[in-house]
């Protein structure tokens, strides 16, 4: 079959259950090679929309095509293009490294030299060559992770879907994941992956935030930070902060402000000196502030504001 130019089609795709409307009309295209993220909180249906696109779960209207396959009309044929790793790693933990890649690789038809072939190909990839006759139960997650994500890349899929792959797992290996799934995109897999971490998305070519079963916003890591927050963020150092935090909520003025760290991001309406306004306040009540200074607005900053845009409305 030839790869289409775009790898996933999305319009007016819905999945209800019962009353809950768990997908409320998206719509988004996933060019081939590109590494895709799904960015939103737990319980904001990404996990839905990829179980859909997997073929493992039939939509309540609107359409899909994975690879230039109708999700609808021919969910089976999806299942034999993609690698799918959920959430849970699909692992047989009774079963050695070597057990799990030869029974996942039947599944998928390999045998013989080819199969050979491909199990050594993932070894060598995830750096599981001396792990290979380790019972997997054995094994750290970090590891679990990689040999899960080995199994659903044997049988070469132009597509690969991660449902947070990374969940649970340290920041090293996440790290070492993350350089894994660059690697296969610059052989020109197609990645969609769905996270709730802000450092991961910033690995993603492109992102669609996503809340309450919407898209609230779509573009490039850059593209979001700068378009949604034009005038920046200010990043403000005070004692004591929780109470400083409460002052600020409470001030007409201020769009967005939260705790980072052991200080605050604030973002003050267009047409308000908020810098000097932040300090009279401050001054005013007793707080003492040690540091305020115009920062680029991290994606964290970004999908903190346009929920809370969407909350308003």
């Amino acid at each position: 079959m030839t790869m289409p130019t775009l790898a996933v089609e999305v319009e007016d795709l819905v999945k209800t259950f019962g009353t809950f409307v768990a997908v409320d009309h998206i719509h988004f295209q996933v060019a081939k090679g590109e590494i895709f993220g799904f960015l939103g909180p737990n319980g904001a249906g990404k996990s839905t929309t990829i179980r859909m696109l997997c073929g493992l779960l039939m939509p309540t209207s609107g359409k899909g095509r994975v690879a230039g396959i109708d999700i609808v009309e021919e969910p089976e044929k999806i299942k034999q293009v993609i690698g799918y790793m959920s959430q849970k790693f699909s692992l047989y933990e009774d079963l050695t490294v070597m057990e799990n890649l030869h029974f996942f690789g039947g599944i998928y038809g390999l045998s013989g030299s080819l199969q050979r072939e491909r199990e050594g190909q993932v070894l060598e990839m995830a750096g599981l060559k001396e792990l290979r006759d380790r019972i997997t139960r054995t094994l750290a997650v970090g590891w679990k992770q990689r040999l899960a994500l080995g199994c659903a890349i044997l049988h070469h899929p132009s597509i690969l879907f991660l449902d947070e792959p990374t969940s649970g797992v340290d920041p090293i290996s996440r790290r070492n994941f993350w350089s894994l799934i660059q690697q296969m995109a610059e052989r020109g897999v197609t990645t969609f992956v769905t996270t709730h971490y802000m450092d991961e998305a910033e690995y993603c070519d492109r992102l669609a935030l996503i809340y309450q079963g919407k898209i609230i916003a779509l573009g490039t890591p850059t593209d979001l930070k700068l378009k949604t927050l034009t005038r920046g963020v200010m990043e403000v150092e005070c004692d004591p902060l929780i109470p400083a935090l409460d002052l600020l909520k409470k001030e007409p003025w201020i769009l967005e402000s939260a705790v980072f760290g052991n200080g605050l991001h604030v973002i003050g309406k267009e047409g308000v000196d908020s810098e000097q306004a932040i300090e009279a306040l401050f001054q005013t009540h007793g707080i003492v502030l040690k540091r305020i200074e115009w920062i680029r607005p991290s994606l964290e900053d970004v999908f903190v504001s346009l929920i809370g845009r969407e909350e308003e409305r």
